[in-house]
């Protein structure tokens, strides 16, 4: 139960201080451009946190912990999860309704469900999405790691700060307590970060000390009896507040992600110690009185519920009509205002002031905040598995089409089934298919190996229906996301180099004669990735530049080295020549609502003659390669995929491609026959 006596003292100018840090967020979220550093105002966030939350419990009266913990969370639950669960339920809605899976979306789900519980940032830190990485643009739930943060701090406040409420002569070691706490994370952000700078973003140990920056500098003004004894402004504090917002507005215009958080965020923390140290209680002082406005005032209140539903706003709006105009990017902020003043007044407030819930005692609060977790849960997991019912894409309502999911039956093999399994070639995924269920001949008595990038796995579906027409064994090597043989020195590292010769040792020591290697890669530089696209200049410099050129000829001349091993074992060698690629992703083109996004605006077709240019230097060494080794053959999926004179991304209202360069599952089905005759000829 929550006494009158106890409710937190409110501080107007903290209310303007969250506002300058969501501003700042909004603008760095819109464009980085507007403010570089804008990211920052998250650790301006951190520190109200740490001196608000220490703020709102410091007059509590008595010594039970038990007590002083679930007065604490039954707070933390009305403050946090309506607002929290409300949006994430809503937002998972959204997303069902038009975000397709992908790439870009792939963590996007668990993101979400792992947002309800304050734990989203163990998602994003272990699937290794950097917070400044493209694929967090696209996740409408990465904005909640910061929230997680916080809510895993407030497990550990309450041990912490239990003696400075409790026992007058202990404070201090509270504040030993959080000196120590904040020393720790500060060791740990500083020397343990080489490697690990995703895992120092996104997690608390390393945040720590921002958070307990906070609670100290309370405790600091408790101690010296200025938290709550208003005096006059002097010069000397409105030097310091300015100072502070000095120090604030350096760190939202060039604070650089990869020094955060530490020693990145030392000017965000430090200019809010010094408003809060200089400013709070300062009668008179413009700064302070200048963030008491009513307008500032206003902004801060509904800070929470903008912060919650901005980024939603934001990555919805990436994913069907675009957010690059300045139209549309008012029209975000509006539609985010609007979201966020309704969730302020309908849930945050209703549910934070409501006389009923101040008259229950905290454990029944606490209860019924997590019987809401668990219903939003519930309700989380059945948007989830009712996306396929639920959707307005295109992409998802015909997923055979788009995707290239394993055909686990063929009209050509009736009774038969696909058996699949997976083993690991130094560290890398390797899948195995084969045929069972069925006494059918087997017309392939070889093992079918493939090796290469996503453009070798983009082939299942045509392998599968291989092994279920010819009875042919499939091993396909996934090598580690990289290409096999590019002929592209900008995409041949060191470990993709690893990874290909594990691969071709595992496979070298597995084949037998007869047996055929199939080598699909991406060996030409993208026009567009699936969440950009790229200037012209750029891939033709890729392409045609001096050091591709020089890059070309080291890798044509290692290339027989590479496969002489195999072809003197009698394995047929097979290349895939380059296929078309676009300008576009056809997955974020295929809607009524994403028709006019800026990143479909270059086109859903490419001349042929252009692309027999552009992919001529690799074809030429595939040529040459053929010529000097007669195991060596090349398929060339060009003219099944563009037998005119314009490469299409769709044919007769069916996709070819899945995104610019990636085969669809449709595609897939039209090359099966072509690329079976191939190794017949063989």
């Amino acid at each position: 139960m929550t006494s009158p006596a106890q409710r937190q003292v409110h501080y107007p100018y903290i209310d303007g201080l969250r506002a300058i840090a969501v501003i700042a967020v909004i603008l760095y979220h819109l464009k980085d451009s507007y403010l570089p550093g804008g990211f920052a105002g998250v650790d301006v966030f951190f520190v109200i946190s740490g001196f608000v939350v220490s703020s709102s419990m410091a007059n509590f009266q008595g010594r039970h912990f038990f007590t002083f913990v679930t007065t604490f969370y039954a707070r933390r639950m009305r403050r946090i999860l309506p607002a929290l669960l409300f949006c994430v339920l809503v937002t998972g809605l959204v997303s069902a309704l038009f975000i397709p899976a992908s790439w870009l979306s792939d963590s996007n789900e668990k993101t979400g469900l792992f947002a309800l519980f304050g734990l989203s940032n163990f998602i994003l830190a272990d699937t290794g999405n950097a917070y400044f990485s493209p694929k967090t643009d696209f996740n409408p739930f990465t904005h909640t790691w910061s929230l997680g943060v916080e809510e895993q701090f407030y497990f550990v406040f309450p041990i912490l700060f239990f003696v400075w409420v409790a026992f007058a002569r202990l404070r201090w070691l509270s504040v030993g307590l959080f000196v120590a706490g904040l020393v720790a994370s500060l060791v740990w952000a500083w020397g343990f970060a080489a490697g690990r700078e995703t895992q120092m973003f996104y997690m608390l140990a390393p945040r720590f000390w921002e958070l307990a920056a906070g609670v100290l500098c309370y405790q600091a003004m408790a101690y010296s009896g200025r938290v709550n004894s208003p005096r006059p402004a002097t010069a000397l504090s409105s030097a310091g507040v300015l100072l502070g917002l000095g120090l604030i507005g350096y760190a939202l215009w060039v604070s650089q992600p990869a020094q955060f958080p530490f020693p990145g965020a030392l000017p965000a923390v430090a200019g809010l110690l010094c408003v809060l140290v200089f400013g709070h209680g300062r009668q008179g002082d413009l700064l302070t009185g200048a963030l008491s406005h009513w307008l500032p005032v206003a902004i801060g209140k509904v800070s929470y519920s903008l912060y919650l539903w901005h980024w939603p706003v934001f990555v919805l709006m990436r994913w069907t009509v675009g957010l690059e105009s300045l139209p549309s990017q008012l029209a975000a902020v509006l539609l985010s205002t609007v979201l966020a003043v309704f969730s302020y007044r309908i849930i945050e407030v209703p549910l934070r002031r409501r006389p009923l819930l101040d008259r229950l005692p905290n454990l029944a609060v606490i209860s019924l905040g997590l019987l809401a977790l668990a219903g939003a849960w519930g309700g989380y997991k059945w948007t989830v598995k009712s996306q396929p019912q639920l959707t307005l894409n295109t992409v998802s309502q015909h997923p055979l089409d788009w995707y290239p999911y394993s055909r686990p039956h063929s009209d050509a093999a009736p009774g038969c089934v696909a058996q699949a399994s997976d083993s690991l070639v130094a560290g890398n995924r390797v899948l195995s298919y084969s045929r069972g269920g069925c006494d059918r001949p087997v017309q392939w008595p070889f093992t079918l190996y493939v090796v290469g990038d996503s453009h070798a796995m983009a082939y299942i579906p045509m392998l599968s229906k291989l092994v279920m027409d010819t009875g042919v064994q499939v091993r396909l090597y996934n090598n580690g996301g990289c290409p096999f043989m590019s002929f592209q020195a900008i995409r041949e590292s060191e470990a993709c180099r690893a990874n290909s010769l594990a691969a071709l040792q595992d496979i070298t020591g597995k084949v037998q004669a007869g047996d055929v290697l199939f080598m699909p890669s991406l060996r030409l530089s993208r026009f567009s990735d699936q969440f950009e696209h790229f200037a012209r200049s750029k891939t033709m410099a890729e392409m045609f530049g001096e050091q591709a050129v020089s890059g070309r000829q080291r890798l044509e001349a290692e290339a027989p080295q590479w496969l002489a091993p195999l072809a003197e074992k009698g394995v047929r060698l097979v290349f895939e020549a380059p296929k078309p690629i676009f300008e576009i992703p056809p997955f974020r083109c295929a809607n009524w609502f994403d028709h006019n996004n800026p990143i479909c605006s270059y086109g859903r077709s490419v001349k042929r003659d252009e692309m027999q240019t552009y992919r001529q230097p690799v074809t030429e060494i595939l040529g040459r390669l053929a010529g000097q080794m007669p195991a060596v053959s090349v398929w060339d999926p060009l003219p099944v995929l563009c037998p005119e004179s314009d490469c299409q991304v769709e044919r007769d209202g069916r996709p070819l491609f899945y995104d610019a360069d990636h085969v669809s599952g449709h595609g897939n089905m039209l090359l099966a026959p072509d690329f079976e005759q191939f190794i017949n000829r063989l």
